[in-house]
C-alpha cells in the first residue's frame, strides 16, 4: 500500500513539473556590460538545483575527510570494547564448564581491556558493573581453586564497584555478591561468616528464597536449631519445598529442639515456641511427651500433650505406624500414675468400643491396674497378652499378670506368667 502511494505521488510530481515547465515562458536576463545573457527560467532553476547539489556533496565529502581520524579512533575503541565483552563472556562460559584457570585469566583480561578503555578516555556508563562482574567471576574461580587470598581480594574489589547507596541495579548486584560470599563461607564450613554476610543483606533481600535456603544451611551448620526452624517455616510458606518435604524438614528441626531440652521447664518452653500445626503432628506430640516423661516431668502434662493424638490410636490399623503406636502406648503407660477419672473413662470406652484393638485393651488393663481394679485388669490383660505384636509389650503384659497372680496367691499361675514373660520374644 505504501509503495502504491509513493508511486502515485511520483506521478503527480511529474505531471505538475511537466505542466509548469511546458507552459513557463519566463526568462532570466543577466547584464554584464557590454554583454547580455538571456536564459529561460527553467534552465536557471535547473542550474541552481545542480549547483546546490554539487555544493552539498562537496561539503559532505570535506566533512567525511575531516572526520576520518575521529572515526578511526572510534573504531579502535569499539574493537577494544568488543574484545572486553568477549573476554567477559568467555570467562563466564569457562567458569560454567569448570575450567577455572582459563576463566580467571579471561576475567582479568576483561578488566585489563576496561582499564585500557578508561585510559583512552572512553568511559562506559556500565563500566563499574562490568568490573564488579569480572571480579565476581574471578572470585568464583579462586574459590573453586581453593585460592582464598585471591578470592578475598576479588571479593573486596567487586564490593567496591557495587556501592551500597547506588542505583537499584547496583543494589541488586551487591546483594548477589553478598549471597555468593555467604555460599563460599558455607563451602568452607564457616557458618558464622555465612550468617554475618546474610545479616548484611537488606530486609527484603534476606527474605528471598535463595537467601533463606542459605540461612537454613548456615543455621543448621552452626547448630542454631531455633533459627533454623524459623527459617524452614518461612521457606515452607514461600513454597520452596513440596508440602511433604517442608513438613518433614520442620518436623526434624522441631525434634532436634525437643531433644536439646535438658529439663522439663526447658522442654515446656520449647513446646510453647512450636506452632499449633506443629504441636498437632503425631510424631512431635508423641516424641515430646516421651521426652517429658524421660526427664521426669508431670504425668498430667504428658497426657495433656498426648490428648490430640489419642484419637488416632482408635482409628483402623495403619493410621498410625507401628513404631508411633508403640511409642504412644509406652508413653501413656509410663504416665498412668496419678491418672484422673476422665482418662480412665476414655481408655475403658475405647477398649469396649474396639475389642479387636489389642493396644487399647492393654492400656485399659494397665490403667485399671494402676487404679487397683484387679479383676478388671485381669479381664483385659489376659486376652491381649497373647495377641500383642510387640515383644516388649507382651513381656510387660505377662509381668502384670504374674503380679496379679501373686496378689491372689496363685503360685502356679504366677510361675507360668513369669515363664511366659521370660519367653516373650
Amino acid at each position: 500500500m505504501r509503495a502504491a502511494l509513493w508511486l502515485l505521488a511520483l506521478f503527480a510530481v511529474a505531471v505538475a513539473s511537466a505542466l509548469f515547465a511546458g507552459n513557463n515562458q519566463g526568462t532570466v536576463t543577466l547584464f554584464w556590460p557590454p554583454y547580455r545573457l538571456d536564459l529561460s527560467l527553467n534552465l536557471v532553476l535547473l542550474l541552481l538545483a545542480l549547483g546546490f547539489a554539487t555544493l552539498y556533496a562537496a561539503l559532505r565529502g570535506l566533512a567525511a575527510l575531516l572526520a576520518l581520524p575521529r572515526q578511526a579512533q572510534r573504531w579502535r575503541l569499539q574493537q577494544k570494547e568488543r574484545a572486553m565483552h568477549a573476554a567477559l563472556l568467555e570467562a563466564l562460559a569457562e567458569w560454567m564448564a569448570g575450567r577455572f584457570l582459563r576463566s580467571r585469566k579471561a576475567a582479568l583480561l576483561a578488566l585489563a581491556q576496561e582499564a585500557a578503555l578508561t585510559q583512552a578516555g572512553e568511559v562506559l556508563p556500565h563500566a563499574h558493573v562490568l568490573r564488579a562482574l569480572a571480579h565476581l567471576i574471578a572470585a568464583e574461580d579462586s574459590q573453586a581453586l581453593q585460592d582464598h587470598r585471591q578470592r578475598e581480594q576479588h571479593l573486596q574489589r567487586a564490593l567496591e564497584h557495587a556501592p551500597a547507596y547506588g542505583s537499584s541495579h547496583d543494589l541488586v548486584l551487591r546483594e548477589g555478591i553478598q549471597l555468593r560470599a555467604a555460599r563460599w563461607a558455607l563451602e568452607d564450613h564457616d557458618a558464622r561468616s555465612a550468617l554475618e554476610w546474610l545479616a548484611a543483606l537488606p530486609q527484603g533481600a534476606a527474605r528471598r528464597t535463595l537467601a533463606l535456603r542459605t540461612r537454613l544451611q548456615a543455621t543448621r551448620h552452626a547448630e542454631q536449631t531455633q533459627e533454623a526452624l524459623e527459617t524452614a517455616r518461612l521457606l515452607a510458606k514461600h513454597r520452596a519445598f513440596s508440602p511433604a518435604a517442608g513438613q518433614s524438614l520442620v518436623r526434624g528441626l522441631a525434634t532436634e529442639l525437643i531433644d536439646g531440652a535438658h529439663d522439663p521447664i526447658q522442654l515446656q518452653q520449647v513446646w510453647q515456641t512450636l506452632e499449633p500445626t506443629e504441636r498437632a503432628m503425631p510424631e512431635l506430640a508423641i516424641h515430646a511427651a516421651q521426652r517429658l516423661s524421660t526427664l521426669g516431668g508431670d504425668a498430667a502434662q504428658v497426657r495433656h500433650w498426648l490428648l490430640p493424638v489419642w484419637p488416632l490410636l482408635q482409628q483402623p490399623p495403619g493410621t498410625l505406624s507401628d513404631t508411633l503406636a508403640l511409642k504412644l502406648v509406652g508413653t501413656l503407660e509410663a504416665s498412668l500414675h496419678g491418672m484422673d477419672d476422665p482418662w480412665l473413662a476414655r481408655m475403658e470406652a475405647a477398649a469396649q468400643a474396639q475389642p479387636q484393638q489389642v493396644h487399647l485393651q492393654y492400656l485399659a488393663g494397665v490403667a485399671c491396674l494402676q487404679r487397683q481394679l484387679w479383676g478388671k485388669a485381669q479381664q483385659l490383660l489376659a486376652p491381649c497378652s497373647q495377641q500383642l505384636p510387640d515383644a516388649s509389650l507382651r513381656r510387660r503384659a505377662w509381668r502384670h499378670l504374674a503380679a496379679l497372680a501373686e496378689r491372689r496367691g496363685d503360685v502356679a499361675a504366677a510361675t507360668q506368667a513369669w515363664k511366659q514373660a521370660a519367653q516373650a520374644e
